[in-house]
């Protein structure tokens, strides 16, 4: 059956991806189809690893199988949608390309375990002439053997974008979701030249979230405080209770449950805040702290709890969709021990105890964030504007 041709993006166009995450209700048959297919992609990426390994090792030569190979030998995989089991394979495939572009920072690629890994499958919409494999009703979703699955939708898209895959997981509290990729055409965004006025830095704080250039604290609301008590009482009930047993699952999922809120609570605070920021300022600069880093060397917390990175990947797409920029100052620059007033780099470190601390060259007392911030968008907006001249000069 043909298919229908691929999009066409016009000049002055460009192509942008939506994905819209919905919130699915199956039924009994339906869920079982998809811990069917779970198992099923788990079973099939294992199989094409352990081939890939040995073949290699038997002819030093690179070769994964694809899913058809095994469909004799284990007439179970037929049950399932053939694409959950095409992406396993398409995704073994770029973890491998990942590993070789950059083996130190992509690792080998690892067996899966039921007990330790993500319940997903992904599958691809394909567009016949006689209609599409997947699509989305008023009140559902259809999918390839499993029907018009319930779902509630946080909001529609347009009529002219194209579904081109989904992604259905199960989170550890037995809830399923629906990642709905779309793929739509777009007016390139007019480029905004930055100015002083119209930048603003910031400056990660372990106590404040981010203090910009203004000397304004994001001061979010520390959800895991707030239900640590909650944590800590589940905690000791589970101590106390046998493992496997009805009560000790049930203490489990509530467990769950209460870490779930609290990512959903961060979740939320970080794209209304990145939203805020985008749509406030013509440019955001930013360090490029490596959080993984921080967390090492840090004492006063968990540096993930606070979900800055995910922040600056908002912000960088955000600012990017209304032409803006997000201009990354380097990890080294030291931004906290230059003076933001007369410029002197003070050798010694400044330690995070210390919230304020004087300049030797100008006497000017200083706040150790808000003076950081006011750095990092110095640097970026000279990095920006010696880049134009660059350009302009080549």
């Amino acid at each position: 059956m043909p298919r229908k041709p691929k999009t066409q993006c016009r000049e002055g166009m460009e192509i942008r991806y939506t994905t819209i995450k919905a919130r699915l209700y199956p039924n009994e048959v339906q869920a079982e189809l998809f811990e069917k297919t779970f198992g099923c992609c788990r079973y099939i990426w294992n199989q094409m690893l352990a081939d890939q390994q040995r073949f290699y090792t038997e002819t030093d030569l690179f070769f994964i199988p694809t899913p058809a190979k095994y469909k004799k030998e284990a007439p179970f995989l037929t049950e399932v949608d053939n694409q959950a089991l095409i992406q396993e394979h398409n995704k073994l495939s770029q973890a491998f390309r990942m590993f070789f572009k950059n083996p130190e920072h992509f690792g080998y690629p690892k067996f899966k375990r039921k007990k330790d890994d993500r319940d997903s499958f992904t599958a691809c919409n394909h567009e016949f002439t006689s209609g599409p494999t997947i699509y989305t009703t008023k009140d559902g979703i259809r999918m390839t053997k499993a029907g018009i699955v319930k779902a509630k939708f946080p909001r529609r898209p347009q009529a002219w974008w194209k579904l081109k895959r989904i992604t259905v997981d199960k989170t550890r509290t037995d809830k399923y979701y629906c990642y709905i990729l779309y793929e739509h055409t777009e007016k390139e965004p007019v480029l905004v030249t930055p100015t002083e006025e119209t930048t603003v830095g910031l400056k990660y704080s372990m106590q404040h979230f981010y203090v910009d250039s203004e000397g304004i604290k994001a001061d979010p609301t520390n959800w895991r405080r707030q239900a640590q008590d909650k944590l800590t009482k589940i905690q000791r009930s589970l101590n106390r209770m046998q493992p496997g047993s009805k009560n000790y699952r049930e203490a489990v999922q509530k467990f769950y449950r209460i870490h779930e809120h609290i990512a959903n609570q961060r979740r939320d605070y970080i794209h209304k805040e990145s939203r805020r920021i985008a749509n406030a300022w013509d440019a955001v600069c930013v360090r490029g702290d490596e959080m993984a880093e921080l967390n090492r060397i840090t004492n006063q917390g968990n540096v993930f709890d606070s979900g800055y990175g995910m922040f600056r990947e908002c912000l960088r797409y955000k600012l990017a969709r209304q032409g803006k920029q997000l201009l990354v100052v380097d990890r080294y620059f030291p931004s906290t021990r230059t003076c933001a007033v007369c410029g002197c780099v003070t050798p010694e470190e400044i330690s995070t105890k210390r919230r304020t601390w004087t300049c030797p060259h100008c006497g000017t007392v200083l706040n150790r964030e808000a003076n950081a911030a006011k750095n990092i968008k110095a640097e970026g907006l000279a990095q920006y504007f010696h880049m134009q001249e660059r350009r302009e000069s080549a």
